[in-house]
């Protein structure tokens, strides 16, 4: 097989969560145990980090595998979805994994495969674990799929997990509560292994708390150690200066992902690496500036408030469920415009009514699908919308709702695409970034 084959048959062959929902989940960790078994344990060969959490933790992940790769370190980085590549999820240093080795490794398992009928994700874990483990990476930033307690990524044994946040998604499998949700989370929390939350949250900090005690885990809450006392926003940039409480002692970061909810994750990676400083991998302060102000160029990270064109003001942001669509709000707040146009969509076993109430109703919209079975079809969601008082017309796809909002907008309006990371991924590839 080609690249392009064995890529049609990961899709077609096994079941994936992105396309299917939850029928592709196992409530287990044997298939991903037994297929790195197979491969001599992969997992067990490199040093890593651990990140889970509701929101932040793509944009944590990013963060911390440019600071390693800006001081030298091989850092591998493992992340879920892809926006355009399913190389996205496989780096190091930046680099996607390349065709020849997905191909390889697809050939290599086959017959695996057919035996032990793993899941999309269950394999792609498995192929970055051989991949970090062939490549001999110094350090591995791996980044879980949902929830954590059972997701396949927690079969590593990390120097250091993190956790961001919490708040509702996936309720129909990690539970309904937020205290549910965060003993999902706070699975991947080891023995003996520091632990870094990014965000206090009142529902959550017990449930982290227990857990940590449990396990003998040192526990380290980032925002009681790091606040921000000075923030410049702007168009592609974030400018803020963070304070150390104990010592008072304060630093400026330049970021390049200017979204307003950076902020939480930027205190999150500043605590991470205090930890990891302290377990041998020591990073100067200026490589952690300049690193930060390098996240996309070093990671290739994108969909993060990402701004691709001027004229119109036109932002990407994989926000997609309420408290990432609160977050946008937030930055929307920020911004100065004319008139606004959103393209918008959700998967439909999300809260989307919850999502829709955020949005501002006296935006135009123009509602449309990803092309997945999970996709909310335009027409349901035109429907939803109407009752959450948004008003705009369904289009089919992304490419054409998005289009129809080029057509609308003046140079001095705004369009904003959001509501799923596979929206986003559906961009057209010409749809004029900067």
């Amino acid at each position: 097989m080609n690249y392009q084959q064995t890529i049609e048959f990961l899709y077609s062959q096994l079941p994936m969560f992105s396309k299917v929902g939850a029928s592709a989940l196992k409530n287990d960790l044997l298939n991903i145990r037994e297929l790195c078994g197979i491969l001599d344990h992969p997992e067990q060969k490199f040093p890593s980090v651990h990140i889970a959490g509701t929101n932040g933790k793509g944009s944590t992940s990013h963060m911390l595998s440019a600071i390693l790769q800006q001081a030298g370190y091989k850092t591998g980085l493992y992340t879920s979805p892809h926006l355009h590549d399913f190389r996205e999820r496989i780096k190091v240093n930046g680099e996607m994994i390349p065709e020849e080795e997905v191909v390889r490794f697809t050939e290599q398992m086959k017959g695996h495969i057919e035996t032990i009928q793993p899941s999309f994700f269950e394999l792609t874990v498995a192929m970055a674990f051989e991949y970090f483990a062939q490549q001999k990476v110094d350090i591995a930033i791996i980044e879980t799929g949902l929830g954590g307690r059972l997701d396949s990524t927690n079969i590593i044994s990390p120097l250091l997990s993190v956790i961001t946040n919490i708040s509702y998604d996936h309720m129909n499998i990690l539970g309904d509560t937020l205290q549910q949700i965060a003993f999902e989370k706070a699975g991947i929390i080891k023995p003996d292994t520091p632990v870094v939350i990014s965000e206090t949250q009142p529902e959550s900090m017990r449930v982290f708390q227990e857990a940590a005690d449990k396990r003998n885990a040192p526990i380290r809450f980032a925002d009681k150690e790091y606040r921000i006392i000075y923030r410049q926003p702007a168009a592609d940039t974030l400018h803020l200066s963070v304070e150390y409480i104990p010592t008072a002692d304060v630093e400026p970061y330049l970021l390049d992902l200017p979204g307003h909810y950076q902020e939480k994750n930027l205190i999150g990676v500043l605590a991470a690496m205090e930890v990891l400083q302290l377990k041998g991998f020591p990073v100067p302060q200026e490589m952690i500036r300049a690193a930060l102000a390098n996240v996309k160029r070093l990671t290739g990270l994108g969909g993060r408030w990402e701004v691709i064109a001027t004229k119109p003001y036109t932002v990407l942001d994989v926000g997609h469920n309420e408290a990432g669509i609160r977050a946008i709000m937030e930055q929307l707040a920020l911004v100065s415009y004319r008139k606004l146009h959103i393209v918008t969509g959700f998967v439909k076993d999300k809260d989307v009514a919850a999502s829709l109430r955020q949005l501002p109703q006296d935006a135009t919209y123009y509602f449309t699908k990803a092309q997945i079975p999970r996709a909310m079809h335009e027409t349901d969601l035109l429907k939803l919308a109407g009752e959450a008082g948004l008003s705009g017309l369904s289009y089919p796809d992304v490419p054409t709702a998005y289009a129809a909002a080029q057509a609308a907008a003046a140079d001095e309006d705004m369009i904003l695409v959001c509501g799923s990371v596979f929206i986003v991924g559906d961009m057209p590839a010409n749809s004029g970034r900067i």
